[in-house]
């Protein structure tokens, strides 16, 4: 049991998950930075940010996440990426790419 000065009580918290201290919010506000700028398709539609929840197969998250593996590795070791219209990817772009296909795969996994 915890009680604070006031005299307010709460359960202990232990053996509870811990969002607050096992993620980071300067990295979920770039991931969702990253994915608004990603919902415009390439026939000019925005797709809703949930699309990908609707389910896609696994090897398509694997493929594109080896993809993007290669962009950081290659930036990591100094080399400069580029994107299909000829503009340099960086890390942090490399880094939400993969967060995204990590995340998808799972989502597919738990499902």
């Amino acid at each position: 049991m915890r009680e604070h000065k006031t005299g307010a009580t709460r359960n202990s918290d232990d053996g509870k998950l811990d969002f607050e201290g096992f993620l980071s919010p300067l990295v979920l506000e770039e991931f969702a930075r990253y994915m608004n700028v990603h919902r415009m398709q390439s026939d000019g539609k925005l797709r809703d940010s949930d699309n990908w929840q609707k389910g896609m197969p696994k090897d398509w998250y694997v493929k594109s996440l080896w993809r993007h593996f290669m962009d950081l590795w290659m930036i990591h070791r100094g080399h400069k990426r580029f994107d299909k219209d000829g503009r340099e990817i960086t890390a942090s772009e490399a880094c939400c790419a993969i967060l995204f296909n990590v995340q998808g795969y799972l989502h597919e996994t738990l499902k």
